[in-house]
């Protein structure tokens, strides 16, 4: 599994210039400490006086630091006391960061801070991430000290924007010292009980809806996410899941077999996959984590918890779309199934579900997918066919 800090949100950019200016910054200093190089040798001069090394210093502090001071008095946080580079991926850079006069978590532990940073812009970077994770914060309980404690541990985001010179974006959440997955039971309750969150305003759903308050993404493929109508069931998710899941990947993948499958074989009969799920049965939008497999399943504080998501309101079955790498067991349905029973039809809307995922490894890694493509198209058309009958 991938470090907590690589995977929370991938997608595929360029390397983030914050590292840029993080090297630039450390050359910068050991040449002065050092007075290897001519062009420091002598002091740096501002007009007829010499530039004091302190200022040349604040001259090169980036962006991003002026940003964290501003945010850290703001909040009443003090000042910065630390800030430790904590990695990078392809598109953003990461940090450790400690104040001065922390706030304390729900265990009266002082909150240290995971800050994400990037040169583009926060709406194209970080606002669909700081939504999903404050939605899923919101339906875990919080911090999961109330209840019985069945929660997911999620990181709080505390802050989120551009740099005000406009030069990049940042987003600052609490830092989870996280480890591997461990008791399973404990996170089948803990989905279970962020599905049965109801849609509220806090959550970003107040009209009971499917969909999300912004697009995001699915590992590096755009993922659409307009809204349904306000109180929607069973007819609107159907809608909106051929329309906006498979109907978005069968454009993407461009391959014409499958998609005259799916629009001619398929969608015209997707209704009969859901005939049971009307009445005291209808589906209501339920919060989903939207990319669930191993690589984003860990835990923290001795929690269940989840990371990297592409979070939408979905039918709650549409989570388990990735469990074929997910290598849920028998504890983890016993916790799940405690608290969300098993509906029928279940196993004939798994191919529905993994359809999506399967056309989305298709459209990020290639070919190699083609053949569970076409698979669970054929599933989905077995089962229909024997629902025709």
């Amino acid at each position: 599994m991938l470090p907590y800090h690589t995977i929370l949100y991938r997608r595929r950019n360029t390397i983030d210039d914050t590292i840029t200016m993080t090297l630039f910054i450390a050359i910068a200093a050991t040449l002065l400490a050092s007075h290897q190089v001519h062009a420091f040798a002598s002091p740096l001069t501002h007009g007829n006086r010499a530039m004091p090394k302190r200022t040349l210093c604040q001259a090169a502090l980036s962006s991003l630091d002026n940003e964290l001071s501003t945010w850290a008095a703001s909040s009443n946080f003090g000042t910065i006391d630390k800030s430790v580079p904590a990695g990078s991926s392809g598109w953003a850079s990461f940090r450790k960061v400690y104040v001065t006069d922390p706030p304390t978590n729900h265990n009266g532990k002082e909150v240290s801070f995971f800050v994400k940073s990037s040169s583009r812009s926060c709406k194209d970077m970080f606002y669909g991430e700081a939504l999903g994770l404050q939605a899923m914060y919101a339906c875990s309980g919080g911090d999961g000290a109330d209840g019985d404690g069945d929660a997911l541990r999620i990181p709080k985001v505390y802050h989120y924007g551009d740099y005000s010179d406009g030069r990049g974006s940042f987003l600052i959440m609490e830092y989870l010292n996280l480890s591997g997955r461990s008791d399973d039971r404990a996170l089948g309750k803990a989905m279970a009980r962020m599905h049965l969150s109801p849609p509220t305003k806090e959550a970003g759903n107040p009209n009971s809806s499917f969909g999300f308050e912004v697009d995001n993404t699915i590992g590096g493929t755009p993922q659409p996410n307009p809204w349904t109508k306000p109180n929607s069931g069973t007819k609107e998710w159907i809608e909106f899941f051929r329309d906006h899941r498979i109907g978005h990947q069968l454009n993407l993948a461009g391959d014409s077999y499958c998609s005259n499958l799916w629009e001619q074989d398929i969608a015209p009969r997707l209704h009969l996959l859901f005939q049971d799920l009307h009445d005291e049965k209808e589906i209501r939008p339920s919060l989903l984590h939207g990319d669930l497999w191993s690589g984003n399943i860990g835990s923290a504080d001795g929690k269940p918890s989840i990371f990297d998501p592409a979070v939408y309101w979905g039918h709650h079955e549409a989570e388990w779309g990735m469990s074929w790498c997910t290598s849920f067991g028998p504890d983890f349905w016993d916790g799940y199934r405690s608290m969300i029973l098993h509906d029928d039809g279940f196993e004939m809307r798994e191919s529905l579900y993994e359809l999506y995922h399967q056309l989305n490894h298709y459209n990020l890694f290639g070919e190699g997918y083609m053949s569970s493509v076409r698979g669970a198209l054929h599933d989905l058309k077995r089962h229909l066919d024997s629902m025709d009958m």
